[in-house]
């Protein structure tokens, strides 16, 4: 899908969001503790196959795909895992995940670790990025909630290494809106599967 004039993408990806939002508050606790359960599998099966020694990753808000099941395994199994910490000034910053601390809330008011800052370019590191979404669509398009962090971070990295995004099933759709600045992902990661984008 080509890139839309800049108003029409906006106004849909705002509908969109709304939208997608909505489905996430209503979702069940069954629904959510399943989909946590299978999520999980597909996030280790994943890290397993690809083997990094480091990945970034984030705490999950109640409403997203759970993963902090995720991240403990990833502890447990030696791998380091950065979370991000977003800034005013809308970079975000990264910092090790240490199971044993508490969360606290950056300047949006998500989840974040309480360890040590390490700053914007920790991220050239790892070797798998796991990504928050609001949905994505079959040709690899992401598209986030609006306030362009990810896009600035993978837009800015000379070498990225595999990333995909971490959504529910009913997220990953036909086509999505987008405009200049979105990025495209390598994959995505839901309950039921891992899928991989072609080049």
């Amino acid at each position: 899908m080509p890139s839309e004039p800049d108003g029409h993408a906006i106004a849909a990806k705002r509908a969109l969001r709304a939208e997608l939002r909505e489905r996430r508050r209503i979702r069940s606790q069954h629904e959510r503790d399943a989909a946590t359960e299978s999520l999980t599998t597909q996030l280790i099966a994943l890290t397993s196959t690809l083997g990094p020694r480091s990945l970034s990753c984030y705490l999950a808000t109640p409403d997203e795909p759970q993963t902090r099941p995720f991240l403990h395994w990833a502890a447990d199994h030696g791998i380091r895992v950065l979370l991000p910490i977003s800034r005013d000034d809308g970079l975000l910053e990264w910092a090790t995940y240490d199971r044993e601390l508490d969360e606290s809330l950056d300047a949006l008011g998500m989840p974040v670790p309480t360890t040590d800052v390490l700053g914007p370019i920790a991220i050239n590191d790892v070797g798998l990025i796991l990504v928050p979404a609001a949905a994505v669509d079959r040709g690899g398009m992401r598209m986030g909630w609006g306030r362009g962090y990810f896009d600035k971070t993978l837009g800015s990295m000379d070498r990225r290494p595999p990333v995909f995004a971490v959504v529910f099933d009913n997220e990953v759709v036909d086509e999505l809106p987008r405009e200049p600045h979105d990025q495209s992902v390598d994959g995505v990661v839901t309950p039921s599967a891992i899928t991989r984008f072609a080049d």
